[in-house]
């Protein structure tokens, strides 16, 4: 059986808040440690049936940019509700609620230039 590993190196400064993140796949084409400002791991836990988050941003993450992941991040699981159980309602009121945060975030944006 094949295994393919993802690897997450968290660089922390002094203080233990995350510097610099890095990852890397087995099978990535680079095959080079990539730098990323933010990652949003959640695992399933079938025993407790609960969910298990590691959430983490680099200290020098732009606010803006944190919004914008959090909405792809919701964007995202509204895909994979829909492709893993078919379920049109859940997907698209998560969908609709990207497409407000969206807004909001590009009216905030707006409001600051």
């Amino acid at each position: 059986m094949k295994q393919s590993e993802i690897r997450l190196v968290i660089e922390l400064d002094d203080n233990n808040f995350p510097d610099k993140i890095f990852w890397n796949a087995t099978d990535s084409p680079s095959g080079q440690p990539e730098e990323t400002k933010a990652i949003s791991l959640s695992m399933w836990d079938p025993k407790n049936l609960d969910t298990m988050r590691i959430d983490l941003w680099a200290k020098d993450m732009m606010l803006e940019d944190m919004k914008r992941f959090m909405i792809d991040a919701i964007g995202g699981m509204a895909q994979t509700l829909r492709e893993a159980t078919g379920d049109e309602y859940m997907s698209a009121e998560m969908e609709g609620l990207c497409q407000k945060l969206q807004h909001r975030l590009d009216e905030q944006m707006k409001a600051n230039q």
